[in-house]
């Protein structure tokens, strides 16, 4: 798959909440995420780190909706955007987080997936 293709597929599956589809499809085993927080050392590693990531979030938050945005294309790399209308499950705070998400892909896989938002 190209590029955009790749990226197009990502924003499919997440719109329709297939997140096990993205693992298995488009995620490299090697797969780092990271969030703004993260140094080299905490970023979730491998599909178990990020699964783990995934399930601490839906423990925490519930997700009320998200609108996608993108792809951004650029060489082997490409943004998406998120809004999403979330709560926090422990202080029942509603709230709306916008957030860019940056995918690198290499040999047809993501490999690495960083977070941009507001802390």
């Amino acid at each position: 798959m190209s590029i955009i293709e790749i990226a197009n597929r990502l924003i499919e599956l997440n719109k329709s909440h297939s997140y096990e589809e993205v693992y298995k499809e488009l995620y490299s085993p090697e797969l780092v995420s990271a969030e703004p927080s993260d140094t080299s050392d905490t970023a979730a590693k491998g599909f178990a780190g990020v699964a783990a990531k995934g399930e601490w979030w839906a423990s925490t938050h519930e997700m009320h909706g998200v609108t996608i945005t993108g792809p951004w294309p650029h060489g082997n790399r490409f943004i998406v955007g998120f809004e999403m209308d979330v709560t926090n499950k422990e202080s029942g705070q509603r709230f709306t987080m916008n957030e860019m998400a940056l995918y690198t892909v290499e040999n047809g896989k993501i490999v690495r997936e960083e977070f941009f938002y507001a802390m």
